[in-house]
């Protein structure tokens, strides 16, 4: 049976985003009636539909987005692509593509708002491309100036980062990362990650402190990790609400509560406007 995957009223944050603020990291979906989930997933969520994301976004002060296409509706990026035209210019996507998707495919996509395709390397997940395939394929994206993004579990940054340094275009590292915040900043996946972060095509998306937290709400004990990547890499930063939080631990979090750690993940207005309008706007071009 389904279940519900977002949190069903969300409270208002107290913070007033910047004009243009940007959720980098967002899903949709179904309908499942009109975008049926693929046939191999075992992950089948309730609806959440576009509607529901516009209401939550106009509530909360977002202006801009940029849809992920989930595994639960496999390479039939069409959900996200309904997503994109209901609100364009100012709604952009990330696809699922396996790494022979031919050109034309790219090309299409590239006309509907997608910007980038992203890869899973996650235990729960379809595997992504090998590091041949990835390397391979990274350079088919070059005429469209897209980028890769890559969901991996935090043992495998080290594993993956002398191949991460080498691709030839911008690479997007989700959800810091996913590292455990309980085992502190010492610890070798996040030291990792600062390392690969030298790396001048390397960015980072400081969403999803409820999940690398282990605490209750307002995860206190993730703000460091997302704080510490804010300053160290100002221009290389994203933040996004990962509604509806697919797969969360436990009830869905407060997309209002994940707002208001913004004025401690980003203190500074300069920060801020950095994570939130600045680095999105360049990285995926948004046209409005």
């Amino acid at each position: 049976m389904s279940e519900q995957t977002f949190h069903p009223a969300p409270s208002k944050p107290r913070i007033t985003l910047p004009p243009g603020a940007t959720d980098a990291h967002c899903h949709v979906f179904g309908p499942v009636a009109r975008f049926p989930y693929a046939r191999e997933t075992r992950f089948r969520p309730a609806d959440a539909p576009k509607e529901k994301l516009f209401a939550l976004h106009d509530m909360l002060g977002i202006e801009r987005c940029v849809v992920v296409q989930s595994g639960c509706h496999g390479f039939d990026n069409s959900v996200t692509a309904d997503a994109l035209a209901a609100r364009p210019g100012r709604y952009l996507g990330v696809a699922l593509l396996p790494p022979e998707a031919s050109d034309d495919k790219l090309r299409h996509l590239d006309e509907q708002g997608f910007r980038a395709v992203r890869f899973n390397y996650m235990p729960h997940l379809a595997p992504g491309a090998s590091l041949d395939e990835l390397s391979g394929f990274a350079k088919r994206l070059l005429p469209y100036e897209w980028h890769l993004q890559l969901h991996m579990d935090a043992s495998l940054i080290e594993e993956m980062a002398g191949a991460i340094a080498k691709l030839p275009v911008p690479v997007v590292i989700d959800h810091m990362g996913r590292i455990d915040a309980s085992l502190g900043m010492d610890q070798k996946p996040f030291q990792a990650l600062m390392k690969l972060l030298d790396h001048a095509h390397v960015w980072v998306k400081v969403s999803g402190s409820e999940r690398a937290s282990r605490q209750d709400p307002p995860y206190t004990d993730a703000i460091p990790f997302a704080r510490r990547l804010v300053e160290m890499f100002p221009e290389r930063v994203l933040w996004g609400t990962d509604w509806p939080h697919p797969n969360f631990r436990t009830a869905p979090p407060d997309d209002g509560i994940l707002v208001d750690l913004l004025h401690e993940i980003a203190p500074s207005a300069t920060h801020l406007r950095k994570l939130l309008v600045d680095n999105p706007m360049r990285l995926y071009r948004f046209q409005k």
